[in-house]
């Protein structure tokens, strides 16, 4: 079989979660065939920087330079610059190493310079070997709002600086209604013959991305299998608030409350074998489910989840 009768795989990603499952697709599916679109909902700017936490973190994930410990940052990182931070009584509750430093220095100096993210992304990936298309999700500034007890914080506030903790009451993305879909993204998504949900948390990874104008239309009408893996396994969150912020916005937390979370841009639902029961549920909600492991502890779980998803939609061939 040729590339040209490869189907187009599209998948949405954020987080560690939405990485590890891009790292499977990317090792499994031609990179030509391959497009990841990427939240940037959680990008900030700090120390004058512009960091883009979740770009970063799949970047780093297929070119094989990530943390294995986290899953975020580079491995055999050094920490010099926060040493000489805290020495001078500065901000440090936002860990910066000094590789992945270069990162965010590149990034914002080529911004300045008039690139566009979608540019910078490219690039980036370029230098990094990295052969798939990754596309963040506008090249307008999106930033994620949480809602807490204590306020409205910004994204990594709530998430690093104070841990999560805050009780959540809603989420707002502010310059969502201004952003645009990449034109790729768009053209990638008509012409898709799968599009994937990673398992990234729904509210700050995936709603994002569908808060962008047009992006839930273009996925709610593309003719093709969306079949989204569920991030929520025997009523817990892998990694990350995703449980904790669900219950605190009433949702159910459970494979089935992140599909009706979803509902409107799925036709199929992956679950781990451990919430099997919800099946009949799933299926009741128009939804076709597939049951299996889906924890990606090594490299090895990611490559065959991946080939588990695929093996469920025959015209894919390795």
């Amino acid at each position: 079989m040729t590339n040209n009768n490869i189907p187009n795989i599209v998948a949405l990603a954020g987080g560690v979660g939405g990485a590890k499952l891009a790292y499977g697709l990317y090792k499994t599916v031609p990179a030509d065939k391959l497009t990841l679109i990427i939240n940037t909902g959680d990008d900030f700017e700090h120390l004058g920087l512009h960091i883009s936490p979740d770009l970063d973190t799949v970047m780093y994930t297929l070119a094989e330079l990530a943390n294995p410990q986290t899953g975020w940052g580079v491995q055999d990182e050094s920490w010099g610059l926060m040493q000489a931070m805290r020495r001078y009584g500065g901000p440090d509750w936002f860990d910066l190493g000094d590789q992945d430093l270069a990162t965010h220095l590149l990034r914002t100096e080529w911004l300045r310079a008039g690139q566009s993210l979608n540019e910078v992304t490219a690039e980036l990936c370029d230098r990094l070997s990295i052969g798939c298309t990754v596309l963040p999700m506008s090249n307008q500034p999106v930033r994620t709002l949480v809602d807490t007890s204590e306020g409205i914080l910004p994204f990594q506030e709530y998430f690093v600086k104070r841990r999560s903790e805050p009780m959540v009451t809603g989420l707002t993305f502010a310059g969502a209604e201004q952003a645009e879909p990449l034109p790729s993204a768009v053209s990638t998504i008509q012409q898709a013959d799968l599009i994937i949900v990673c398992p990234s948390n729904p509210l700050l990874s995936i709603d994002p991305i569908l808060a962008v104008p047009t992006m839930r239309a273009l996925l709610m009408e593309a003719n093709c299998p969306k079949v989204g893996v569920s991030p929520i396994v025997g009523g817990a969150a892998i990694k990350g608030p995703a449980a904790k912020m669900m219950a605190e916005l009433g949702l159910e937390v459970s494979p089935v409350g992140v599909a009706r979370h979803l509902r409107d841009v799925l036709t199929g639902w992956v679950i781990d074998t451990i919430d099997a029961d919800y099946t009949a549920e799933l299926v009741s909600m128009g939804l076709t489910v597939q049951v299996t492991n889906t924890i990606m502890r090594t490299n090895e779980d990611k490559i065959r989840l991946t080939k588990e998803i695929l093996d469920e939609y025959p015209a894919f061939e390795r």
